[in-house]
């Protein structure tokens, strides 16, 4: 099954920044379809292939921060190809 996942990480300390990047850097660098924008990112995958990979690089990043909020929309479908229609 196809999904799609919209993440936001907020690690809540000075350096936050370096946490973000080395965490969208590991979401780029995986097999995955990236998309970015400046609030969150996206990624797009089958879920039994996906879910774990997540799993890791959430684990590790949450390993190398102090304190860190992420949130996570997961939608039944892929839609990395979607276009506005208006």
């Amino acid at each position: 099954m196809q999904i799609s996942i919209d993440l936001t990480l907020s690690p809540l300390q000075n350096d936050y920044e370096v946490h973000i990047i080395d965490f969208i850097k590991a979401l780029r660098a995986s097999k995955f379809t990236v998309l970015e924008n400046p609030l969150s990112t996206q990624i797009f995958g089958e879920f039994d292939e996906l879910m774990p990979f997540l799993n890791d690089a959430i684990k590790t990043s949450f390993e190398n921060t102090d304190i860190s909020v992420l949130t996570m929309k997961v939608v039944k479908t892929n839609r990395s190809e979607y276009e506005p229609h208006f």
